[in-house]
C-alpha cells in the first residue's frame, strides 16, 4: 500500500482502524497459539490446564503481603516489616533514646 497517494482524510480514517484491526488481530493470534500449545501439551499425553495449575501452585503467591513487625505506640499508623532501611520514625525513636523492643507488636 502506497501512503503517498491517500489523502490526509483517508490517512485519519486509515489512522483510527488500525487499533481496532490491532486488537482483533492479537486476539485471534492468541487464540490460535492457544489452540497449538494445547494439541502440543495433549500430544505429549498432558492437558494445558494440568500443566499451568502444577506451575501455578509451585510459585509463591505474588504481591503477598509480609506482616507488620513494628508499630509506632503513639501513632498506629506507622508500621515497618522490618525489612530494608528503617523508616525515619524508627531512627527517630531509637535517636531519642527508645528500644526497638519496644515497637514491636
Amino acid at each position: 500500500m502506497d501512503l503517498s497517494t491517500l489523502s490526509v482524510a483517508q490517512l485519519r480514517e486509515l489512522q483510527q482502524q488500525i487499533p481496532a484491526e490491532l486488537k482483533r488481530r492479537e486476539a485471534q493470534e492468541k487464540v490460535n497459539i492457544l489452540n497449538e500449545v494445547r494439541a502440543f501439551a495433549k500430544a505429549r499425553g498432558y492437558a494445558i490446564e494440568e500443566l499451568l495449575a502444577k506451575e501455578a501452585k509451585a510459585k509463591s503467591p505474588s504481591g503477598a503481603k509480609v506482616r507488620v513487625k513494628y508499630r509506632h505506640p503513639e501513632n498506629a499508623g506507622l508500621e515497618w516489616t522490618g525489612r530494608g532501611r528503617k523508616p525515619k520514625w524508627v531512627e527517630a525513636w531509637l535517636a531519642n533514646g527508645g528500644n526497638l523492643d519496644n515497637l514491636l507488636v
